[in-house]
C-alpha cells in the first residue's frame, strides 16, 4: 500500500529506545573510512537507496543513490536548542529530481532532505491528529515522531519555500536548494532551529530527539546521486565563528 508507506517515511518512523544519545554529537562521516561501516546511524525502511562512505577531495563523505528507491539514515539523540539551536551541514547533489513536485503525493521526491524530529507533546495536538499518530503507530510497529522539519534539495520551487508535507501536516518541508545550478558543488547550510519551528509550527521548539538524511525517488523512479558531509549541532557563537 504506496500511501500508508509514504505516510511512515514522511513522519520518519523511529525506533525510540534507551539507545538515545544524551549529548548533541552526530556521529561524524568525516571520522569514518571509506567503503566502511557507517557506525551510528540506523537504517530507515529497507535498505533501498544505497548509502556508502567516499572519499572527496581528501575528506569522507555520504554518499547516497537512489534508483525509483526511497530509505535513509537516521541518528537518535536529545539536544537541548536552548543550548545548541544551530544545525549545520554541507550537502551536493549530481542533479535534482526532474520531475518531482512537493505540492503531490506523487511527486514527493527529493535528490537530498536532512529530517530534525522533535519532541513536541502528544496532548498538545488535536484529538483527531492524535488518533491518526495512534493508528499509525499500531500499524507500523513503531513511534511515530509528532513533529518534523525536512530541509530538502528541491527541482523547482524557490527557495525559503514552506509548506505541509503532503501526506501529513506533522512534517513541514523548507526549501534551501533548488533546480541544478549548484549541482556538483558543495553547499553549507547553517539553519537555527529555533527560529524555523517557530516559523513552521508557530511556538517555540521543543528537544530535537533524532536527525536523519536520505535521497529518494520512488514516486518519479528517477536515479540520482547525492553526497552528506558532517552534521553538526553548535550553539550560536561558534556557529559565528568563521
Amino acid at each position: 500500500m504506496k500511501t500508508p508507506v509514504r505516510f511512515a517515511i514522511a513522519m520518519l518512523p523511529l525506533v525510540m529506545s534507551s539507545a538515545i544519545a544524551a549529548t548533541a554529537v552526530v556521529p561524524a562521516f568525516s571520522q569514518m573510512r571509506p567503503d566502511g561501516a557507517v557506525t551510528g546511524w540506523q537504517a530507515l525502511k529497507a535498505a533501498d537507496t544505497q548509502y556508502r562512505l567516499v572519499a572527496d577531495n581528501g575528506k569522507v563523505v555520504l554518499m547516497a543513490e537512489a534508483k525509483n528507491s526511497m530509505s535513509g539514515l537516521i541518528h537518535p539523540l536529545r539536544v537541548d536548542l536552548r543550548q545548541t539551536p544551530l544545525l549545520r551541514w554541507r550537502w551536493k547533489i549530481a542533479g535534482p529530481v526532474k520531475s518531482a513536485d512537493m505540492t503531490k503525493k506523487s511527486g514527493d521526491d527529493y535528490a537530498a532532505r536532512i529530517y530534525v524530529m522533535f519532541d513536541y507533546p502528544a496532548d498538545k495536538l488535536s484529538l483527531g491528529t492524535r488518533i491518526k499518530l495512534q493508528l499509525a503507530e499500531k500499524f507500523y510497529a513503531q513511534k511515530i515522531p509528532t513533529a518534523a522539519l525536512n530541509y530538502v534539495w528541491d527541482n523547482r520551487h524557490p527557495v525559503g519555500s514552506l509548506q505541509a508535507n503532503t501526506y501529513t501536516d506533522r512534517a513541514r518541508m523548507m526549501v534551501l536548494q533548488s533546480g541544478a545550478e549548484k549541482s556538483g558543488l558543495w553547499v553549507t547550510e547553517t539553519r537555527d532551529l529555533t527560529a524555523d519551528f517557530r516559523l513552521a509550527f508557530g511556538e517555540e521548539a521543543p528537544d530535537v530527539v533524532a536527525v536523519a538524511l536520505a535521497s529518494d525517488t520512488d514516486n518519479t523512479g528517477e536515479s540520482v546521486t547525492a553526497w552528506f558531509g558532517d552534521i553538526e549541532f553548535l550553539p550560536p557563537l561558534k556557529a559565528a565563528t568563521p
